[in-house]
């Protein structure tokens, strides 16, 4: 377990054939925590919060693909926030333009779901989430901010970005989501939502220095780069 300070607990789990992170962010004064992008796995990250005896008080969805939130996909069922939802009575938050995908992957209807928009929060103890909206990937795609740590989901990989090229992408969102996140402490630590690269977890500071879509000044240049990949 990882305690980042003397509140903040985060706990990262790579599941699934397609090296998906799930995590847990908690609080260690009042025992309070979440679960983010819970798939493949759902017993494991249950088990877990059992262990270490937390209540769990909510899911976050960083966007709507069910690698990320389960559901149906190509011919099988991926195991998900519904089967948390199964074992919790939890809300499920998820960015309002991703909402209405979640429920129809996942099977949740309305009254499981808080649909959040840029700015908004979760507290847990004394540590705050804040919600980043952060398009291109999908148009709900959101990176959760936590003091000096964000969660980034397929928006921000430590040696690339997600992919714009998929149904309800954006290349130009993109552009512009990178560029929020590159405005970030150097100190940040990104924790991303695959594990495609040879380290887990990188701080800004290192992410710039060894992602090229950082190295991309303006829109027209992106949309090269982006044309070339």
């Amino acid at each position: 377990m990882n305690k980042l300070n003397s509140d903040i607990v985060v706990e990262q789990f790579q599941v699934g054939p397609m090296a998906n992170f799930s995590y847990f962010i908690g609080s260690a004064e009042t025992r309070e925590g979440v679960l983010v992008d819970p798939a493949w796995d759902i017993e494991t990250l249950l088990a877990f919060v059992a262990e270490h005896d937390y209540q769990l008080t909510g899911v976050i969805a960083t966007h709507f693909h069910p690698d990320h939130v389960g559901g149906e996909w190509a011919g099988f069922t991926i195991p998900g926030i519904a089967d948390v939802l199964n074992q919790h009575t939890l809300p499920v938050y998820v960015h309002k333009l991703d909402t209405d995908a979640v429920k129809e992957l996942t099977g949740i209807g309305e009254s499981d779901v808080v649909r959040t928009n840029a700015g908004f929060g979760l507290d847990l103890g004394s540590l705050h989430i804040e919600f980043l909206h952060t398009p291109g990937h999908t148009p709900g795609s959101q990176c959760l901010k936590v003091s000096d740590l964000l969660v980034s989901g397929d928006t921000l990989f430590i040696d690339c970005c997600g992919r714009v090229d998929l149904p309800g992408s954006d290349p130009d969102e993109m552009f512009h989501s990178i560029k929020k996140i590159e405005s970030l402490s150097n100190d940040t630590l990104l924790l991303p939502g695959h594990d495609y690269s040879s380290v887990p977890k990188a701080t800004m500071a290192e992410v710039k220095k060894c992602n090229s879509v950082f190295s991309i000044r303006d829109l027209e240049a992106w949309r090269q780069f982006m044309r070339a990949s």
